[in-house]
């Protein structure tokens, strides 16, 4: 008869602590406990799957009671020292009653009497219960080693008995050491990059690891490759992976979704390839650091590779796309097509723009901006040899004045001239405000050209200034003085010329984050603010807000009352809009937002009627009148 095979999980389960991997903390302290003759009667293991809990447990029992090493680990059970029980399936007081039966009695050979509890966390309430007593003042031979995956469903009452160790993950470099011997004593041929799949395939669990190795040794036979490898365990490829960089690299859509395609046909799950593509993702995003290289968990080969693909991606891409793929995971369990949200999300990452080219466009700005700002100062510097250059412009005849200052439809050329003697009619009406001239199209005009920079360092990237004093305006600036019309001819020239040299509207006001505005300017200065959303919003919204009234200036926010639920709405939509315009209004930052204020129904808006019912409730006479004569109402 051939001999059973045995699993490598159960054919190389440790006998000693040496032999356990990656919880030497644990290991240690018990043989120190052990040597110095301090065992605790109760000790608690937590940890992941397969990390070694009750292995740890048996190789403690083994070591306390001296048994010889050639009894297999799963034969301590039957030693009478030893009693194993595991918790999901012995879960109710009766169980426990009959564990506290068997502690009474002393060992029959050995010093210990052992009691390993597998899966604790799985006894009911009262079966908690009924072992805290024996748990608290067991008798002097016996010792409980409780293992558990989830130690927040144990009673705190039963973890404060015992000696709580945990268990740590195991790392992948660990697993692939382990495996690695492992081979060499099975005389199975697999390279580093296989054994890598295998460890990241456990999940830091030993056993699953071993679990894995013997599912490709029954594939692949003893000479396992890496293609073989990934067939066997249905995990797409590290190659493929780096297939799919490349095409997200050259934006290649239509080679990014055959592939899809491909795996799709081949039978992978979506779920595991998006699983496999954000580690990948993750992956790259730790390559661009030199000291993250260590916590990529693959060969050094594959770490090379990935710094080398992660060139083409900024961190900000890497992070974009680690973003996309992570919530496509989340959305793939419940989507109805998985597929098209799979390809979804991969057109994303072909179509997205990189952040290198709007560096290098935010860059170009910060130049031109500097260099605008720098020929605007030496422009304002030596305006008197700007005006010396340029000729004498002709005048074009003066209109009459009618109060209503026209915006010039193109800069008015700079005069070096004495100024023009004023018109009879201006002699007659000293008091009236000079309009500025409409210069005539065939005049020349001294504003730059469109290339030159603009006021403030502002380029024109979209043609028209968005800020701009409205046409219907008038020449008060918004911020409440009047405009240098009536000042000498020289000074008006000069700023005249400096509005020339840039587009930029000289009425717009600055904003000032200094300044200090009271509640008392809001209310004096309201109407002119009205008047501002009337020639910006329009007449509809005017008379919306009209409706609002300021109450309170809080902390640079503006609150205002509204007495129904449709001027509420206004202002609470177009808050950001009225906020810029009123800062525009006062120079200074603020904002604005509104509260509903509902108002009760005096009696004068009430019908007849109802004010007639009301009557008769408060007085009981009208009452008794009105059911004995049966009066009512008369119109």
């Amino acid at each position: 008869m051939a001999e059973v095979y045995k699993a490598l999980t159960r054919k190389y389960r440790p006998r000693s602590f040496d032999d356990i991997v990656s919880q030497s903390h644990v290991s240690e302290t018990l043989k120190n406990a052990i040597s110095q003759n301090r065992l605790s009667h109760a000790y608690l293991f937590c940890g992941p799957r397969g990390v070694g809990k009750t292995t740890m447990a048996r190789v403690l029992a083994r070591t306390v009671n001296e048994v010889d090493e050639s009894v297999d680990g799963e034969e301590l059970s039957n030693t009478l020292n030893i009693f194993e029980m595991d918790a999901a399936s012995h879960n109710k007081v009766e169980d426990v009653h009959s564990l506290r039966e068997r502690v009474r009695i002393p060992p029959q050979t050995g010093r210990y009497k052992i009691y390993i509890i597998d899966e604790v966390h799985m006894l009911s309430k009262s079966a908690f219960n009924a072992l805290l007593k024996t748990l608290e003042e067991p008798p002097d031979h016996a010792i409980f080693i409780f293992a558990t995956t989830e130690p927040h469903k144990v009673l705190p009452t039963i973890i404060s008995r015992c000696q709580r160790y945990d268990f740590r993950r195991i790392s992948v470099d660990e697993i692939v050491d382990h495996l690695r011997d492992i081979s060499q004593k099975e005389n199975i041929n697999i390279d580093d990059e296989s054994l890598h799949v295998i460890a990241k395939k456990a999940d830091g669990a030993l056993r699953d690891a071993l679990g894995v190795l013997d599912q490709a040794v029954a594939f692949c036979g003893t000479n396992i490759t890496h293609d073989e490898l990934h067939k066997a365990l249905n995990v797409v490829s590290t190659e493929r992976l780096f297939d799919l960089t490349d095409a997200i690299i050259k934006q290649d859509a239509t080679a990014g979704l055959q592939l899809i395609n491909e795996l799709i046909q081949e039978g992978y799950d979506i779920q595991e390839f998006l699983a496999g593509l954000t580690e990948h993702l993750r992956n790259l995003y730790l390559s661009k650091d030199v000291a993250n290289h260590q916590m990529i968990e693959s060969t050094e080969d594959q770490r090379k590779r990935f710094a080398e693909t992660a060139n083409a991606f900024s961190t900000d891409d890497l992070m974009r796309m680690l973003h996309i793929v992570s919530e496509a995971q989340f959305k793939i369990r419940e989507a109805q097509q998985p597929r098209i949200l799979l390809e979804v999300t991969l057109l994303k990452l072909f179509h997205m723009t990189r952040t290198d080219g709007l560096r290098e466009l935010m860059k170009e700005l910060r130049e031109l901006k500097a260099s605008g700002v720098s020929g605007k100062a030496q422009s304002v510097e030596t305006p008197s040899s700007t005006q010396k250059a340029q000729p004498e412009p002709k005048q074009a005849e003066e209109p009459e004045p009618t109060g209503k200052v026209e915006e010039p439809k193109s800069p008015e050329p700079q005069k070096t001239a004495e100024p023009d003697k004023p018109s009879d009619s201006q002699k007659s009406e000293p008091a009236s405000p000079k309009p500025e001239p409409a210069p005539s199209k065939s005049e020349p005009s001294s504003a730059p050209p469109p290339s030159e920079p603009k006021d403030d360092g502002e380029i024109d990237l979209f043609g028209k200034p968005s800020l701009g004093r409205p046409k219907n305006m008038s020449s008060v600036d918004l911020g409440g003085t009047a405009s240098p019309q009536n000042a000498d001819s020289e000074d008006h020239d000069t700023q005249t010329g400096q509005i020339n040299g840039s587009l930029a509207v000289a009425t717009e006001p600055k904003v000032d984050y200094q300044k200090q505005v009271y509640f008392h300017d809001v209310e004096q200065n309201w109407d002119r603010f009205l008047e501002m959303i009337k020639s910006e919003e329009g007449h509809t919204t005017y008379f919306t807000v009209r409706q609002a009234v300021p109450v309170e200036l809080e902390e640079g926010c503006v609150w205002v009352e509204c007495k129904d639920g449709f001027t509420h709405e206004i202002i609470r939509q177009k808050k950001r809009e009225f906020g810029r315009i009123l800062s525009r209004c006062f120079q200074c930052h603020l904002t604005i937002d509104c509260k509903l204020v509902e108002t009760k129904p005096d009696a004068q808006s009430l019908d007849p009627y109802t004010r007639f019912r009301k009557l008769q409730q408060k007085d009981p006479k009208l009452r008794a009148i009105v059911e004995l004569f049966g009066a009512e109402l008369d119109m």
